[in-house]
């Protein structure tokens, strides 16, 4: 089955919804809601299911991306005051003088919070433009500041928060239903950390280099459709970045994300490069 990004967060509401997204949903390179974006994977949206609503005051550094329209078609995470991460499928969906950065703003109908442009888009060069080939990051400059507090990002040191078992948070703004209506505010699930093991049992191509997984075997809570993008903490250390799925919260399927451990020196030297303009 071919895989496609989790470009539309979504948090949908219990077993009930589980259910509703058992069927074969694909999940690919999350590029964005297909309102947004046109493209191979326009029908590709990944969201969280089994979730909950969230709170920028709880969680600061969540942010979304829009296209110059205003539609969210990602997510993304602050990590200082002049760079967000998100996905490298999410960085070249949309040209980078009509990329938004959204910060601030739980409520997408709301005027709440910062709208600023981006400057500068800094892509992984180990993208190979498939989200499953891994590289799946990117840092975007922002044109200003952002006043809110930046997730700690992940490094070698964090190698607990990595280990399986371990309950992390996954945010992001995206439809509540399979191919129902988008979620207007924050949501977000707790998923644990799955072993490498198997996660490479469910994805052949897995690399625990610069992948991990997380989720439950019997499904029903995940990351999906519009999703991609956005940050998977533990507290509020950032260590992954949502990429890739195949369907959305089905069994034995673990969301796929980004490891940001392996890149946090690239991250760094981009924050540093952003403070200095």
């Amino acid at each position: 089955m071919p895989k496609k990004s989790h470009c539309t967060l979504l948090l949908a509401v219990g077993a009930v919804l589980a259910t509703a997204v058992m069927g074969p949903v694909a999940v690919s390179s999350a590029s964005a809601d297909d309102s947004a974006v046109s493209g191979p994977d326009k029908a590709v949206e990944p969201r969280i299911v089994g979730g909950g609503k969230a709170s920028v005051s709880q969680y600061p550094y969540a942010v979304y991306l829009a296209d110059r329209a205003g539609n969210q078609y990602c997510g993304a995470v602050i990590v200082s005051s002049t760079t967000v991460a998100t996905a490298a499928h999410c960085a070249v969906a949309v040209d980078k003088n009509d990329v938004r950065v959204v910060a601030g703003r739980e409520d997408k109908r709301s005027r709440e919070g910062v709208e600023l442009r981006v400057s500068k888009v800094w892509v992984s060069p180990d993208y190979q433009g498939d989200p499953a080939k891994g590289g799946d990051i990117a840092v975007m400059t922002v044109s200003g500041q952002l006043s809110y507090r930046p997730a700690k990002v992940a490094d070698t040191s964090d190698v607990e928060k990595y280990r399986e078992g371990t309950k992390a948070t996954v945010l992001g703004w995206g439809r509540v239903a399979d191919g129902g209506a988008r979620s207007d505010y924050l949501r977000s699930a707790v998923v644990p950390v799955v072993s490498d093991k198997t996660c490479r049992t469910a994805y052949s191509g897995y690399n625990p280099s610069d992948m991990v997984c997380a989720g439950y075997p019997e499904g029903g809570i995940d990351a999906c459709q519009g999703d991609s993008g956005g940050p998977l903490v533990v507290g509020d250390t950032l260590i992954g970045i949502v990429s890739f799925g195949e369907g959305c919260a089905k069994p034995n399927k673990p969301g796929v994300y980004t490891r940001v451990s392996h890149y946090a020196n690239e991250i760094s030297q981009q924050n540093r490069r952003g403070l200095i303009g």
